[in-house]
């Protein structure tokens, strides 16, 4: 007799409560709509107005949430100061890397910063003419 047939006809030989004790010491019942009823998090997709350096704080801070979307309108920053327009948005690049993210300029006046799970399309073209 084969070894398959072997294990076929002792598995058949068991009725539903002649398991052997060991494995029944061992069972354990999982209650599938506990993960139903968990609220999920939603992603938010936020405005941001960066109009000095301290105004990034915010960003950052929801950014490192991990479920946010940020657009960051720079345009007041770029009107008033280069210096800081530029260590802002160096602060935002080192943020968006550690956690993982995508960064991304939107025109002259915007920023998109994405968490780790999403990803900002590029067109070939437009990387090209950069």
């Amino acid at each position: 007799m084969g070894a398959f047939q072997k294990i076929k006809e002792k598995i058949a030989g068991f009725g539903k409560d002649e398991f052997p004790d060991e494995f029944t010491d061992d069972f354990i019942e999982i209650d599938s709509s506990a993960d139903a009823n968990r609220p999920r998090a939603k992603v938010t997709v936020k405005p941001y107005a960066v109009e000095d350096f301290s105004d990034i704080k915010q960003v950052i801070d929801d950014l490192r949430e991990g479920y946010t979307i940020a657009l960051v309108d720079i345009r007041s920053l770029r009107d008033k100061d280069l210096v800081e327009l530029k260590r802002a948005v160096n602060k935002l690049k080192k943020t968006t890397d550690a956690m993982e993210g995508d960064i991304a300029g939107l025109g002259d006046h915007f920023l998109v910063i994405t968490p780790s799970f999403a990803q900002i399309y590029r067109n070939k073209e437009v990387e090209d003419m950069q």
